[in-house]
């Protein structure tokens, strides 16, 4: 129970750091991040969970990145669905917390809480998906050699949020970078319409980008002998 409890805090670190940083930092917020801003916001979120329960759970946060690590063979199909359930709910809770807090905006908030999504006056379904699917498969496979067992470093966690953050700042003007079901699925609940209607997409691709991963890590291909 410990080590689900770790996955839900963690992941809200995640998602509230990084939808904040959207909704009352980002591109509508007083004080503009920009693209930049943003992505070092969810890296640093990452990075913060990774350092303060990875030593737990592992610090997965991530559907996608739970996918992988099982199909390399790293941990046990009973863990699969349980850290699923609890990165989901450590997404919502983040989303439901920043609902409460920008529900006391003057003048109400009229802004979404960081849904991801692609305008598609802009871009088709297939670049989307292919944006999320090949991100995923880079982020996860990066998750997977900085933790091998031959590859192991103190620094992972610091490698890991700056390849997110690096993801960020090439995908935000497409689909606004999931690359996390879980991250994908707390916002638009909050969000809904057009959100929800995408959903779909930040579930299946990145689960699919992540299972690849796991299914090349598992060759040990890219580890040293």
């Amino acid at each position: 129970m410990k080590t689900y409890l770790a996955e839900v805090l963690g992941t809200f670190l995640l998602v509230f750091i990084g939808t904040a940083s959207v909704v009352t930092g980002g591109f509508g917020g007083a004080l503009p991040l920009g693209q930049e801003g943003i992505g070092l916001a969810f890296g640093i979120g990452l990075i913060a969970a990774a350092y303060a329960i990875g030593p737990i759970s592992g610090a997965h946060l991530n559907p996608a990145v739970t996918l992988g690590v099982f199909l390399a063979g790293r941990m046990q199909a009973k863990d699969v669905i349980p850290y699923w359930i609890a990165q989901v709910i450590g997404a919502i809770i983040a989303s439901l917390a920043l609902w409460i807090i920008v529900s006391g905006q003057v003048g109400g908030h009229t802004g979404g809480f960081g849904a991801n999504g692609w305008d598609t006056t802009k871009w088709g379904v297939s670049s989307a998906f292919l944006w999320e699917l090949i991100g995923t498969f880079t982020f996860v496979t990066v998750i997977l050699g900085v933790t091998s067992a031959s590859h192991t470093t103190a620094f992972a966690g610091l490698v890991i949020g700056l390849t997110l953050a690096g993801l960020h700042f090439a995908m935000i003007p497409v689909t606004g970078t999931s690359l996390n079901p879980a991250r994908s699925i707390g916002p638009a609940l909050f969000s809904g319409g057009a959100a929800i209607g995408q959903l779909w997409l930040f579930i299946v691709a990145p689960l699919i980008g992540g299972a690849i991963a796991g299914v090349v890590a598992k060759t040990r291909i890219f580890e040293k002998d």
